[in-house]
């Protein structure tokens, strides 16, 4: 089962992170790495290649949820087991995978998602109101109990993720993939993780207080217009 758990790891101008993200998990013996270079201005393609993972590339830059649907989609193309998303800013830690896969690899559960609040975890003040507020907003929407619903580190079975439809290109790609689990009624469970917080990661994605913002917003909208 180990040499069918992919690794799918968006990345976008992170030149200074992915070669350290890379490598933490090839020594974690994670050999089946699938890189998504969302087209980076900087030398980010470049320097993942310089490792043996399967690498990718848009032709334009689409946003980390376009990035994560292709790299899902070419890990059930490679017949993946199990899939991780997991971010390339090098605010996951590797030591988490084997809690994040153990419910799946059990057939306890068919999604994992990380969470930074099961365990107490050193979360910057104003990006824990932004976290739980997106909680509450998914409570409200369709009555799922979360802790903490925008957590990029994530594992699924195969069959979970060939459920999973991924529409959103940019940063909202997190609450459709907690509808989604929702509307097809997939097993899931919340897995104790630590994110490793820095000036560079809050600046960017989910991590930017703007970019919470606009996700949380965007999510009402999505609502309202139905």
């Amino acid at each position: 089962m180990t040499d069918k758990i992919f690794i799918v790891i968006p990345a976008f101008n992170e030149e200074k992170a992915i070669s350290g993200v890379i490598s933490n998990l090839l020594k974690a013996n994670y050999d089946k790495i699938v890189v998504i270079d969302d087209h980076s201005g900087d030398n980010t393609y470049a320097i993942a290649s310089e490792f043996p993972v399967y690498l990718l590339q848009h032709a334009i830059n689409r946003g980390q949820g376009a990035s994560l649907k292709t790299g899902i989609d070419f890990a059930l193309q490679n017949d993946a087991n199990v899939i991780v998303t997991f971010d390339s800013d090098g605010q996951h830690r590797v030591e988490d995978l084997k809690s994040i896969l153990e419910p799946i690899l059990k057939g306890e559960a068919d999604i994992t998602i990380g969470s930074r609040f099961i365990e107490k975890s050193k979360v910057p003040f104003f990006r824990k109101i932004l976290l739980k507020g997106s909680v509450l907003v998914m409570f409200l929407f369709y009555r799922i109990k979360m802790s903490d619903a925008h957590n990029g580190l994530r594992a699924m079975s195969k069959t979970a993720a060939k459920k999973i439809s991924i529409t959103c290109d940019r940063m909202a790609h997190a609450s459709e993939i907690i509808e989604e689990i929702h509307k097809k009624k997939i097993r899931f469970k919340e897995v104790p993780v630590t994110i490793k917080y820095d000036k560079e990661t809050l600046k960017k994605g989910h991590g930017s207080y703007l970019g919470a913002v606009k996700v949380i917003a965007g999510m009402i909208l999505k609502k309202i217009a139905r």
